[in-house]
């Protein structure tokens, strides 16, 4: 039997209460991507900029960044966006609801993907409308700003770099940037990722901090203290 015809006022009050929102996509979302790429690893909300990516998706050689609108959202701040989102990931998507995937195509760079989001038995359906390439404009110091300083250190001993105690964390990322050759650097960073455990995490930094403190203590114990001589008393 053929859905009934409704006239406008009727078919926009559907829409509004049939509408995907963020919390109705991202969990089916997360389980059509492990599908589609096999291993990833899913981190959300990493602020990349002036902005915030919704998932951050790591695979063995690359992040992917991707950037949720819902049916409920708008194109205002995608502008930006697409800016910071460029500068931090090797490729990049946008997932789409049905009401904007007729014109999602003109809003993103070629070189971004596109999924759209169709509601089918009331569950989000995905299907990829275009699939992601490189991204020329992704910036090697940007993307290794998603380390903390516990997973640089490990990075610098496998590649047996100085440890550069008394540096700051911007310091080491040029170096480990300069140093390490692009492709290899790329794999360490996933496997960082994927090895990531919030729940040490903490105690991670914490022990770092503690050493990286002792150091500096020692340091200073070293240095000779030049003092100018007392003036003789007349």
């Amino acid at each position: 039997m053929d859905a009934p015809l409704l006239a406008p006022s009727q078919q926009a009050f559907y829409n509004v209460f049939t509408m995907l929102y963020d919390k109705d996509i991202r969990e089916p979302l997360f389980d059509y991507l492990e599908e589609y790429y096999g291993k990833i690893r899913i981190l959300e909300e990493k602020r990349t900029g002036r902005s915030r990516a919704d998932i951050v998706m790591v695979l063995p050689e690359k992040l992917c960044g991707i950037e949720i609108k819902s049916d409920a959202d708008s194109y205002q701040r995608l502008s930006r966006q697409v800016k910071d989102y460029d500068m931090y990931f090797d490729m990049n998507i946008i997932a789409v609801g049905s009401s904007h995937g007729s014109h999602v195509e003109e809003h993103v760079p070629e070189h971004w993907g596109i999924i759209t989001i169709d509601e089918v038995d009331g569950k989000p359906d995905f299907y990829f409308l275009r699939m992601p390439s490189r991204n020329p404009s992704m910036k090697p110091l940007r993307k290794i700003e998603i380390l903390w300083r516990p997973e640089l250190a490990h990075i610098q001993e496998l590649n047996e770099l100085p440890k550069y105690a008394q540096k700051s964390k911007a310091f080491v990322q040029e170096v480990i940037v300069e140093k390490v050759d692009p492709s290899l650097l790329s794999i360490q960073i996933s496997d960082e990722l994927f090895e990531r455990d919030y729940n040490t995490i903490g105690e991670r930094i914490k022990e770092y901090r503690q050493q990286h403190t002792k150091r500096k203590v020692r340091a200073r114990s070293k240095r000779k203290l030049y003092r100018l001589p007392r003036a003789k008393k007349k």
